[in-house]
């Protein structure tokens, strides 16, 4: 039975409201101990002045396999995954073919056992194809793994579908994951509609259009007792919307990217294409929102939603890039600089949006430090400073927005089952 130490870290696990200076014991993959003793063990790894946190798990990511693989890869993915905290990731499900089939959830699983990297979630389509008509085989996909079902950044716009699609995901016990944004109100619309983008003479996409799809899914989980769990949103309203919904008792659960914590409008004067992202930037007024949201409790997690592009892609023309930003490898950095350093969270209420809540969205057992659980640990350097460097990117996306900046906080450590699977020098 192998076995293994980490010695001395601050031992961090929001779900046991645990937070302490402690030895972690690792027996055969699972987590048998954690004492202030030091048993004798294989394998040491000393942790002093870091932080150990469950393992990181990010509700969407792109990993573009099948068919997108010149932007990214299952084992390129997983790896930038690793190198950023995560253990286990949801895949989006647009690729091509979309994931609206048994098989092709399944293929998911099978490329990221293939790659041996971190744990990976399929997420199947609620619409064949994402065309928005006609429903996918939503137990099927279930049945092939799939964890929850969205159609990535292409909102469903029938009400009579979403609806449909929030009462069978209910009987199998599944989220719907749901972009929320109004096609006809965003049609042709390159960043948030109000003073910069008159100025800057690019057309906009009104926060209204996040909205009114936000209050039409809401109201649909009220019909439907379905879950909902709103991606990526980005406005005030939104935001008190979430908040009215919680307190009727509404099943509706939402998250928020780094990028629309740590940016707003204002960043788009220098035309930088990575800054193109879906919902936009949005001002300060909805940023301030977005982080009293993450304080008072009503958003529920922080997602990365990776979303990376060949180099070539984010090259041209501001109106010819497509929407995305490669964040994964950078996202608790840029959320521990912005929360942490900027004294509106602790360290135990970041992780709690990074672990044990999105676990807890997705209905699986991760994201915790419970005694017998798989040893799905990040070992977190909470003093490090580093410059971003996409050429250290383990992703192929080096489309980054924070490319030269100076962040805070670094992983240095990430374990999947026991195992050290990535380890920075």
């Amino acid at each position: 039975m192998a076995t293994m130490l980490i010695q001395g870290g601050r031992v961090i696990d929001p779900a046991n409201q645990l937070d302490q200076l402690l030895n972690l014991v690792i027996e055969d993959g699972v987590i048998a101990e954690i004492t202030t003793g030091i048993p004798r063990t294989d394998e040491v790894i000393m942790a002093q002045g870091m932080i150990v946190s469950p393992g990181l798990v990010d509700l969407h990511v792109a990993l573009r396999d099948p068919g997108g693989e010149e932007d990214e890869g299952t084992a390129s993915g997983t790896k930038a995954a690793l190198a950023g905290g995560f253990t286990t990731i949801a895949a989006l499900p647009d690729t091509n073919p979309v994931v609206d089939n048994r098989a092709s959830a399944e293929f998911v699983i099978l490329q990221a056992e293939r790659a041996g990297y971190c744990r990976v979630v399929p997420l199947g389509a609620i619409t064949r194809n994402h065309q928005g008509e006609e429903l996918a085989d939503l137990g099927q996909l279930a049945a092939g793994g799939a964890g929850g079902f969205t159609d990535a950044n292409r909102a469903v716009q029938s009400a009579e579908i979403m609806r449909r699609a929030l009462e069978y995901a209910r009987m199998l016990n599944r989220p719907i994951f749901a972009v929320p944004q109004d096609a006809t109100l965003s049609a042709g619309g390159l960043m948030h509609e109000g003073y910069y983008s008159t100025v800057l003479g690019l057309r906009g996409i009104p926060a209204a259009a996040e909205e009114i799809i936000v209050g039409r899914d809401i109201a649909l989980a009220e019909l439907t007792g379905g879950h909902v769990h709103l991606m990526n949103i980005s406005t005030r309203n939104s935001v008190e919307e979430l908040k009215r919904a919680k307190g009727m008792g509404i099943r509706v659960t939402a998250d928020v990217t780094p990028h629309h914590l740590a940016m707003t409008d204002a960043s788009l004067v220098t035309y930088d294409t990575n800054l193109k992202v879906l919902p936009p930037l949005r001002s300060q007024e909805h940023v301030d929102a977005l982080i009293e949201g993450l304080r008072d409790g009503t958003i529920d997690s922080i997602s990365s939603d990776h979303r990376p592009f060949a180099s070539e892609k984010k090259s041209r023309e501001f109106d010819q890039v497509p929407f995305g930003v490669s964040s994964i490898e950078t996202a608790l950095a840029v959320v521990a600089t912005v929360l942490v350093d900027g004294g509106l969270l602790d360290w135990p209420d970041l992780l709690r949006l990074l672990t044990v809540n999105p676990a807890k969205i997705l209905g699986i057992e991760a994201g915790t430090l419970d005694i017998g659980r798989p040893a799905d640990l990040a070992l977190i350097d909470p003093a490090a400073h580093w410059i971003v460097d996409t050429r250290q990117f383990y992703s192929r996306g080096h489309n980054t927005p924070f490319k030269g900046k100076t962040l805070r906080s670094r992983v240095m450590k990430t374990i999947v089952a026991g195992e050290v699977r990535f380890s920075r020098q």
